[in-house]
């Protein structure tokens, strides 16, 4: 699990365009850090209010500061100005492509501080920086195996080169679910309890399949087939049959692993010829799918049994 340092420049450029960011000034000042994920509106500072200044975060500017700053004189404003660029702020967007004040745009050149415009409204702009900015915050890392969305259930199928993990994920998309990513699957820890998987994004929608070489799965099987990210549900470990020395026959107790800290519902399959572990890795997602909503087939049947030898009515 690692965390990177957030830029402006990475801001930008991994998320400008999500966010119609335009840069205006402060070119030289794109190696900035971000250091809090989220963003603030900085009227009480400009207003001299500067005593719980969020000064780490993304700073946006809309109606109300824009106005407030064209309501001082020229020298109150530039003053105003060089007051709040003391402060190491990372950035500044002016939203609804405000144009920002002139003396504002000569201070933040001479401080190198980058601002930008958005054609967003304030507010849409600040949930959008709010949930990018928690991405590019989130603990990541990378699972070897590849990623299938089975009705609603992220699973994440590992196992050892040749056992037949791509040959199972085709035939899952043949079925008609959507391949998130192939042998390699990026992960993301959101608000420290949820494990989002994706693909890389210059592999996507791609799969390599032996024999045949690297096939696009959105030209051959649809758009439908593909799918950017999901949320890991389920991982399904294939072993060969002679390394798997209990196999589970009755599920009632739920193995885990960890990802990312978080614990997912684990389980492996034996694998030998005459298996079809395409079909045995879909009931393993509807099963965990059941699980999940609080049924338990071995539960029910082991209840059934108890209640069977004791002679006891089940309800």
């Amino acid at each position: 699990m690692q965390r990177d340092i957030v830029t402006v420049q990475r801001f930008y450029t991994e998320r400008g365009t999500d966010l119609g960011l335009k840069l205006v000034a402060g070119a030289h000042g794109l190696n900035r850090i971000i250091r809090e994920p989220t963003v603030n509106r900085p009227g009480l500072a400009l207003a001299g209010f500067t005593k719980y200044f969020a000064f780490k975060r993304v700073q946006v500017f809309g109606n109300a500061e824009c106005h407030f700053l064209k309501s001082l004189p020229p020298a109150e404003r530039q003053r105003r100005c060089d007051r709040l660029l003391e402060y190491k702020l990372p950035c500044i967007v002016h939203c609804r492509n405000l144009h920002p004040d002139h003396l504002l745009l000569r201070a933040a050149e001479q401080a190198s501080v980058p601002i930008f415009q958005s054609p967003l409204i304030t507010m849409k702009f600040i949930n959008r920086a709010t949930l990018v900015l928690e991405m590019l915050f989130a603990p990541h890392g990378t699972e070897l195996g590849s990623m299938v969305d089975i009705l609603g259930v992220g699973v994440v199928i590992r196992g050892e080169s040749g056992i037949g993990k791509s040959e199972s994920v085709l035939a899952l998309i043949e079925r008609g679910y959507s391949l998130v990513s192939d042998d390699v699957t990026k992960v993301t820890l959101l608000d420290g309890r949820e494990v989002i998987g994706t693909s890389a994004d210059i592999t996507r929608g791609h799969m390599e399949v032996r024999g045949i070489g690297i096939i696009n799965v959105a030209a051959m099987f649809g758009v439908k087939s593909i799918r950017n990210e999901k949320r890991v549900d389920l991982v399904v470990t294939l072993k060969p049959w002679s390394e798997v020395q209990d196999v589970d026959r009755l599920g009632m107790e739920q193995q885990t692993t960890k990802i990312l800290g978080i614990d997912i519902p684990h389980i492996t399959l034996p694998v030998r010829p005459g298996r079809d572990l395409p079909c045995l890795i879909e009931v393993a997602a509807f099963q965990a799918k059941l699980k999940d909503s609080g049924y338990n087939a071995a539960s029910e049947l082991n209840e059934r049994l108890i209640a069977t030898m004791t002679g006891t009515p089940r309800l």
